[in-house]
């Protein structure tokens, strides 16, 4: 019924997924800490005092450019949940 060499094989997958997650938080990490630059046609059109406005439609314009990827992968993923729960009914 138990058996020593399946958990053996137990505790290594779970440190092998401690450690992978574990890196997997150090590369974020240390990878946000690199990605706080603009590109420099935005700097030189965003430098200054008087851009504010400029400024605010950049802005909005990521904003616009960043809702798009998370809502295409949330309707993926809400029509996959719903193919997946009527297969199991």
């Amino acid at each position: 019924m138990y058996n020593k060499e399946q958990s053996i094989g137990f505790l290594k997958y779970n440190n092998f997924k401690k450690g992978l997650t574990f890196l997997i938080f150090l590369f974020t990490f240390f990878y946000s800490l690199y990605s706080n630059a603009q590109c420099a046609m935005c700097r030189a059109a965003l430098e200054g005092e008087g851009n504010v406005s400029k400024a605010k439609a950049v802005n909005d314009g990521i904003v616009y450019l960043m809702v798009i990827p998370y809502l295409l992968v949330g309707i993926i993923g809400f029509i996959i949940y719903r193919m997946w729960k009527n297969k199991k009914v």
